[in-house]
């Protein structure tokens, strides 16, 4: 595990939202409203809005975006965060890959390399989803051309995905 930064300094959190039951565009809407009003934390950038196939899974079409934050809060009190605003959502989690109201997934923390039974970081399956690369590129390019293996990233571009909205304008229409 690589260390994280000491307590009280911010580090630079990634995260991914998606949702494809109910209003999903209200339930990520909200649910960056809630990151954003995390203690600790400031909302740094919002992705545009896409809207992608399920991965490995049934279901209607996801809409999908990327945040980046800065949080004093540590990496497994920030995924306790993220569980509690998809409790609030209505979020259920009947068996894997279930279609969901509100889906939110610490993919980077800082340079924090993690594995435990609570949390893998960054995010191990990241690479393989063009729903969390695409977002990500639009924020940070480099950082998601680091991301996975060739075959991984090849692997995701065979994915369904289009952009909806930029980033303002799915917040507030």
């Amino acid at each position: 595990m690589s260390a994280a930064p000491p307590p009280g300094q911010p580090a630079t959190a990634w995260i991914g939202l998606g949702a494809n039951l109910g209003d999903a565009r209200a339930a990520l809407r909200a649910a960056v409203h809630a990151l954003a009003a995390l203690p600790g934390t400031q909302l740094a950038q919002v992705s545009s809005l896409y809207r992608s196939a399920p991965v490995d899974a049934g279901g209607p079409d996801y809409l999908n975006a990327v945040v980046r934050l800065q949080t004093t809060l540590a990496p497994l009190a920030l995924l306790h965060a993220l569980q509690a605003i998809e409790q609030a959502a209505g979020r259920q989690r009947p068996y894997r890959n279930a279609p969901r109201t509100l889906d939110l997934d610490l993919l980077v923390y800082g340079d924090v390399q993690l594995h435990s039974p609570d949390l893998t970081l960054p995010h191990p399956r990241m690479g393989e989803r063009a729903f969390v690369l695409m977002p990500l590129a639009e924020l940070a390019p480099q950082l998601a051309q680091s991301i996975g293996t060739a075959s991984q990233r090849a692997q995701a571009a065979s994915q369904r995905i289009e952009r909806l909205q930029g980033a303002q304008d799915w917040l507030t229409d």
